[in-house]
């Protein structure tokens, strides 16, 4: 198959401990260096922390994988030096499209509204995605990247864990204070730790086909339900960069994935999709077979779990990467304050508590997909299909096609690290969602609201309420205040966080809300930044 990516070879270098037989005790060791060991390893360098990562392969991912990417992961890559190269290279889109049979069923915009930095989405190839973080982790001194590392053996008490780890000059051991396995839905340190990992495979074939060519098509997201060009199935295509093409057909549970993965099979189905004389190249092709399953617990002891190590979705909504991504912003500050010894260590499980939650919601939103794009009776394809004609003429039938809802953050409503609100507010942002951007100004020169913050606790205090920082031992809530540190010239800013004369955020250092007020109060805003850190 043709190429356009040529794959970077990442040199094997024996560490000092390997040459010298010494056992070496490092604070944090990652498994794997795919999107989200990569997002862990440039988050823990950005707040401190040096960071081993292993990966047994010394190249980024063979084909383009995953390749849709959401507003918060790239909010997040943007906080940590990387999205700029990911937004430059990517194809920027937000608008959908749903076809039943020959009729457009409906369209969405993902973001209808003007004044955010980060679009709704971008699409690009995995490779493209892991090679910027690599050259980011490269600029750091706190990462080191360790290639053609494997894992063969881990073990873990309350104080650390060893790693036994195979290389090409042979075995060594080294120990770690924390531990986060990376090593996606596959992952062999889950089985090390012997945790649980349950849910439900899904009995269905999709083929996933890459394709080179030049077309004139908008950059949208085109979803079909039993198209003519592909009877009785589902099919979907979305535009990558350097002129390739993703395309999705559902195959069915019969079908045969090495025969449906030949150039032969592949080939026609892509004319019958895009018309005889349509001049193409394959780039990639995988058959797929998905599952929606979750770790029983994101920790072990100090061994902790993300990404698709953690939860496996199926592809429909772009949940797999996006709420990886979201697993580190939600993890990184936690195990800096633990690490530090200003939070204590229980603030680790409401990792878990806050995680799982999200994952909960991201596998019945995926399961929900699954179901309505693989109706399982032949009652349920009647109900879609009624859903789908209706939707066309009427407003209140398009709610519930289902096409892959596309990934949004899971709001943590109902976490322990929240303070419940003592006012009425007229915004969506509340404790546990994340922050939403707005332009701003600073010293006269255009910025973005979100990257004030993100570091550190943040109180985003609006217009001459009296207010100052807050601190809870080592631990400091900064004020941040509209009209003096930000000037919100446009208005945006008050009108996205209802942000009356007075009121006054307490923002996490992953940009989620944890209380607000409507004025000022030292007492409240310690005793609510203690909260926030798991009670000290």
């Amino acid at each position: 198959m043709f190429q356009t990516y040529q794959y970077p070879e990442y040199d094997y270098q024996q560490s000092e401990e390997q040459k010298t037989g010494t056992v070496k005790r490092h604070p944090m060791v990652v498994i794997g260096a795919g999107p989200i060991g990569l997002t862990a390893a440039l988050d823990f360098a950005k707040r401190g922390i040096p960071t081993i990562v292993l990966d047994d392969n010394n190249t980024v991912s063979i084909g383009s994988r995953a390749v849709c990417y959401a507003k918060r992961p790239l909010e997040i890559w943007d906080r940590l030096g990387c999205a700029g190269p990911m937004i430059e290279k990517g194809i920027e889109w937000k608008v959908g499209k749903v076809f039943f049979k020959d009729d457009l069923a409906y369209s969405f915009d993902l973001l209808p509204e003007e004044g955010h930095k980060i679009p709704a989405f971008i699409n690009l190839q995995q490779y493209y995605l892991e090679e910027y973080m690599v050259d980011e982790c490269m600029k750091s001194n706190l990462i080191d990247l360790r290639w053609k590392h494997k894992l063969i053996n881990l073990s873990h008490d309350d104080d650390g864990a060893s790693l036994t780890i195979e290389t090409p000059d042979g075995v060594f051991t080294m120990e770690a204070d924390w531990v986060l396995a990376c090593d996606g839905a596959n992952s062999d340190a889950r089985k090390m730790v012997d945790a649980g990992f349950s849910g439900q495979f899904f009995q269905d074939r999709f083929l996933i086909a890459d394709i080179i060519m030049k077309a004139d098509f908008p950059t949208e997201r085109w979803f079909w339900f039993d198209p003519p060009f592909h009877k009785g199935q589902s099919a979907l295509l979305h535009k990558q960069c350097d002129d390739v093409w993703r395309l999705d057909f559902q195959l069915g549970w019969n079908a045969d994935p090495e025969e449906e993965k030949k150039p032969e099979n592949i080939i026609p189905r892509v004319k019958a999709m895009l018309g005889e004389d349509t001049e193409f190249e394959l780039e990639w092709a995988s058959v797929y077979q998905f599952a929606c399953r979750r770790i029983d617990n994101f920790r072990y002891g100090r061994v902790l779990f993300a990404g698709d190590a953690a939860h496996q979705v199926s592809p429909f909504g772009a949940r797999g990467a996006n709420t990886g991504v979201q697993d580190i912003d939600n993890l990184a500050w936690k195990l800096k304050l633990v690490m530090d010894g200003d939070a204590p260590e229980s603030l680790i499980d409401s990792y878990h508590e806050e995680r799982a939650f999200a994952a909960d919601d991201n596998l019945l939103n995926s399961t929900r997909s699954t179901d309505f794009i693989t109706p399982k009776s032949e009652a349920s394809r009647r109900f879609r299909d009624a859903v789908l004609d209706l939707a066309e003429v009427s407003e209140f039938a398009k709610p519930l096609v289902n096409s892959g809802r596309l990934s949004t953050p899971t709001p943590y409503q109902e976490s322990s690290l929240n303070t419940v609100d003592e006012s009425s507010f007229a915004c969506k942002i509340q404790p546990g969602t994340c922050c939403s951007d707005a332009p701003v100004r600073i010293n006269g020169e255009d910025a973005w609201f979100l990257n004030q913050v993100g570091e550190a606790f943040t109180l985003l205090v609006f217009g001459d309420e009296e207010a100052r920082d807050v601190d809870v031992g080592n631990v400091r809530a900064h004020v941040l205040r509209v009209g003096k540190d930000v000037d919100d010239a446009d208005g945006m800013l008050a009108a996205r966080y209802d942000g009356q004369p007075g009121t006054v955020y307490l923002i996490r250092p992953d940009q989620h809300i944890a209380a607000r007020w409507r004025y000022f109060n030292d007492n409240k805003v310690e005793a609510a930044l203690k909260t926030a850190i798991g009670g000290v």
